[in-house]
């Protein structure tokens, strides 16, 4: 079997690259939802099903493509998943209408959805036991420089040039990523696997008796943390222009509270292999947890952004321990499915999260009720990780 090599750096680089342009078009979608409410005069009800519709698509990809890649490759199914992210984001430039942005939007959040947990789990894979977690909390960094971009495109962008453009500078980028993609090798561990079952003998695997408490515990995790991230994180703008700042300076002070997503990333790899997996999920978790109760009932623009410092911080450092330790509970023919499927329960919570948000401020409740909400979302999740999660640091992958 001839199949090529590739460094660490590289194999980073390439994933990275994408995963930064998935990012990209996540972040900018919390500050396309506040300029298309003021462009297209939409209900608090309809922004929400932006960022919901987003999830659909998302839930379904992780699902789809997490199937496929444990049939057809890694490699395929990253390449699949980036292509349809950038032609729907190309295309949702040119829409007039909230259904045709939502129908794109499904596709986007297809492509995205599909992608993360493929990209998590070959470069677990491929990387040795002891550099594992490092290196895939560090491809998970990728996301904070997505953010980062999508903020300053949003700053100084959709303002001066509107939204359309801002899409259009999401896609095209992407294509140099496939380019990029197209010669990275599939994953050494699934090319040495023998392929046997059908996806639902892989389903139900998933479930059996030997993998039961760790998936529980899993579809616990991710649904807690996708629901109180997307409902929180997508709505940043808009509850700031909500706190009384205008929607300039609500996109400014979400770029600051972004910058803090790097440092969270950086210390949660440095800590992952000396600390472990269960050490730095709940810790991250409880700061994550804390930093959201005190953003609710911030008053002062002082106060919130110090907890909006931190929220950006400790959850997003919370996401790269959760994405190096869902594939390690898995053998290798069953990986990619028990991954995706963790991945799309999860992003029901992120289906609920936006339209939760959206239907209690149509009704006038509190942003300190509903971040209080989301707080005691995330400590169910500490809760799942403590009682039913085994520390993986350092163990060889079956």
């Amino acid at each position: 079997m001839n199949q090529p090599t590739i460094s660490q750096r590289k194999l980073l680089g390439i994933a990275g690259l994408g995963w930064l342009f998935d990012a990209m078009d996540v972040g900018m979608l919390s500050f396309l939802m506040a300029a298309l409410q003021k462009d297209w005069n939409l209900t608090a009800e309809q922004v929400g099903w932006i960022g919901s519709v987003n999830s659909i698509g998302m839930a379904v990809g992780a699902l789809v493509f997490g199937l496929l890649a444990d049939r057809i490759g890694r490699k395929h199914v990253f390449l699949v998943t980036l292509l349809l992210f950038s032609i729907g984001s190309g295309l949702s430039a040119l829409t007039t209408t909230l259904a045709a942005f939502l129908a794109l939007r499904f596709l986007i959040g297809m492509g995205l959805g599909g992608e993360l947990p493929v990209a998590s789990t070959l470069v677990s894979e491929a990387v040795p036991a002891k550099d594992r977690g490092r290196a895939v909390v560090l491809l998970e960094s990728f996301w904070a420089g997505g953010w980062l971009l999508s903020a300053l495109i949003s700053y100084f962008v959709i303002p001066a040039y509107g939204w359309r453009t801002a899409l259009w500078l999401a896609a095209a980028p992407a294509l140099y990523a496939i380019y990029l993609r197209l010669r990275l090798p599939d994953s050494p561990r699934f090319m040495a696997t023998k392929k046997e079952g059908t996806v639902w003998s892989h389903i139900a695997h998933v479930w059996s008796a030997p993998y039961r408490k760790e998936t529980t515990m899993l579809w616990l995790l991710w649904f807690c943390v996708v629901f109180s991230y997307y409902g929180m994180f997508l709505w940043l703008p808009s509850v700031m222009v909500m706190k009384g700042f205008s929607l300039i300076k609500s996109f400014e002070y979400v770029l600051v509270m972004t910058i803090a997503q790097l440092p969270g990333y950086f210390s949660a790899a440095w800590l992952i292999e000396r600390a472990g997996r269960k050490f730095v999920l709940i810790t991250y978790l409880l700061g994550t947890a804390a930093s959201a109760y005190f953003f609710g009932t911030a008053e002062s623009l002082a106060g919130l952004m110090a907890a909006g410092i931190f929220l950006s911080f400790f959850n997003l450092g919370a996401w790269g321990a959760l994405y190096a330790y869902t594939p390690e509970q898995y053998p290798t023919s069953i990986r990619a499915t028990g991954a995706g499927m963790a991945a799309a329960f999860g992003r029901i919570g992120g289906i609920f999260g936006p339209l939760f948000v959206g239907s209690l401020v149509a009704k006038g409740v509190s942003v300190t009720a509903i971040f209080t909400l989301f707080c005691l979302s995330v400590l169910v999740a500490v809760l799942s990780v403590t009682v039913l999660g085994k520390e993986t640091k350092q163990q060889e992958l079956a």
